[in-house]
């Protein structure tokens, strides 16, 4: 009988056949440096919600208990001095330690508005940025910068620097969640994405959970403090990032740096005691195509009618969602709770709705949950104005940041599937700075809710509810297929207008 013929190497002609051939089955150490990247997302969120904290409107009392004027006032605006006193030291808060508790809401929301406006403008500059950096050099870079800015706007004078500061953390920011994404995905096999991604929603929630715990420890003492614990971790985190992870293997090839691709695919491989047998000789590295602007993807969209309309529809559900998403935590002190607590609650709400959503996602009507799920929020947040118990309020306000939580979950799901693959990353950052659009002008709505309430809470529920209401004129997109051409896309929107034989778009 003749012997058996030895093992020949095996052949791979694209990329994902050899990076998974070569990673996947992750590995222990594989898997830690994934998990490692995503804890970006912790210090993300502590820095989108800081300003929960540090801009609070801190609590007043008359000194003198007979001075009627005093105690029927709602403000210490126009209180003689010395017939009032702030409850906690005066640099608990920018608010007591500017003097800014007469100022107009435009000065008072500045700082926390600047913050999403840099997220916006991070987010469309540097949009493609990685592309050409690298997700690792990218997520240092930003995770370096956002610490610093954070560090440096605790030692602000005067609200003016503090809002300079908080706009280019914000625009260091926009990138930390997607660089993050993208990397921890690539760096495991196909087996593992999901669970890495959901872990990223997880960490982002614990990092928003962390920030009550921060600040609690931290009462009393500077606005400041709650910066410099959490960029000095983050400063440390971007050092670690840098020695302990490798690069994306996919990036690496697709920017034509083929030997260290390799080189980063045997020590991954080394790692877990394996021994990489794959022949690169054969590899087909297609030339990288990066994505367009935002203007160039707008340009192409708008001359398709459907196309334009389901990119209006949903980046004005965006923007109403946005509004609440990010608003609704800085509204919390208008409600006269205990604001530590009131801030976990809605930390809280977002595990269990992330994790309802991936999990039970293809079961459930896009259009219709997204429609549901909008006027739910929007009609609990009305609520708070009418209820007067404060338990019964922060019960609503935690329903309706928890259903935005949920819609903006679905959200990201749902543009996916309306786009085709041609347009849809370009489609998918629109409509993601749709909602942070909505977050610039939240804070200019908190600051006039303190004086009256409806101004906070009725616009809220008024602009999730009505803005969500678009979506009644989208599609269904549940079970159906992803198209990758504006051409596929468009013969099957024929198809469902006009009753067109779907083989014509085959």
């Amino acid at each position: 009988m003749a012997d058996e013929a030895p093992p020949t190497e095996k052949k791979t002609s694209s990329i994902d056949d050899v990076i998974e051939s070569c990673i996947g089955s992750t590995g222990i150490c594989q898997l830690l440096q994934a998990m490692l990247v995503v804890l970006a997302w912790v210090f993300d969120a502590q820095q989108t919600f800081a300003n929960v904290f540090t801009d609070a409107n801190p609590s007043w009392h008359c000194t003198n208990k007979n001075d009627s004027s005093c105690l029927s006032a709602k403000s210490p605006c126009g209180l003689p001095r010395g017939s009032w006193s702030w409850n906690e030291p005066k640099h608990a808060s920018i608010i007591s330690e500017w003097s800014l508790q007469c100022s107009p809401p435009i000065i008072v929301g500045l700082p926390a508005s600047a913050f999403y406006f840099g997220c916006l403008v991070g987010g469309l500059v540097l949009a493609t940025a990685d592309s050409r950096l690298g997700r690792k050099t990218m997520l240092v870079i930003s995770c370096l910068v956002m610490s610093l800015a954070a560090g440096l706007a605790a030692l602000s004078p005067n609200v003016w620097v503090y809002s300079v500061l908080r706009f280019f953390c914000g625009v260091a920011r926009a990138t930390v969640g997607t660089s993050a994404l993208v990397l921890s995905t690539e760096m495991v096999g196909k087996k593992y994405r999901d669970r890495i991604s959901v872990m990223s929603f997880i960490f982002y929630s614990l990092g928003f959970l962390s920030l009550p715990g921060i600040a609690y420890l931290n009462r009393g003492l500077s606005w400041g403090n709650i910066y410099l614990w959490t960029s000095v971790p983050c400063f440390c985190y971007a050092i670690l990032v840098y020695f302990l992870t490798c690069e994306s293997p996919r990036w690496l090839f697709v920017r034509g740096r083929k030997d260290e691709a390799i080189s980063t695919l045997k020590r991954i491989a080394k790692s877990k005691g394996h021994i990489i047998n794959v022949d690169f000789s054969n590899l087909s590295i297609p030339e990288e195509k990066f994505s367009v602007g935002m203007l160039s993807a707008l340009n192409t969209l708008c001359k398709k009618r459907w196309a334009f309309k389901r990119l209006t529809m949903v980046m004005t559900v965006g923007f109403g969602v946005g509004s609440v998403y990010y608003g609704m935590p800085l509204n919390v002190g208008n409600l006269g709770t205990n604001l530590y607590l009131s801030v976990a609650y809605n930390a809280l709400a977002e595990l269990p709705s992330s994790l309802f959503f991936f999990f039970f996602m293809d079961r459930i009507s896009r259009r219709y949950t997204t429609l549901v799920l909008t006027l739910l929020s929007g009609v609990a947040s009305i609520l708070c104005v009418f209820l007067t118990a404060r338990g019964w309020q922060l019960a609503m306000e935690v329903l309706s940041f928890c259903t935005a939580v949920s819609v903006f979950n679905v959200l990201m799901i749902y543009t996916m599937e309306l786009f085709p693959t041609s347009v849809r990353n370009s489609a998918v950052s629109l409509v993601r700075q749709a909602l942070v659009l909505g977050g610039v002008f939240a804070p200019y709505i908190v600051a006039e809710g303190r004086k009256w309430r409806f101004l906070s809470f009725g616009v809220f529920g008024l602009a999730v509810g009505c803005c969500g209401m678009f979506a009644a004129f989208l599609p269904e997109t549940r079970g159906s297929g992803m198209r990758d051409t504006i051409e596929e896309e468009e013969c099957y929107e024929q198809i469902a207008s006009f009753d067109i034989n779907p083989r014509v778009c085959q």
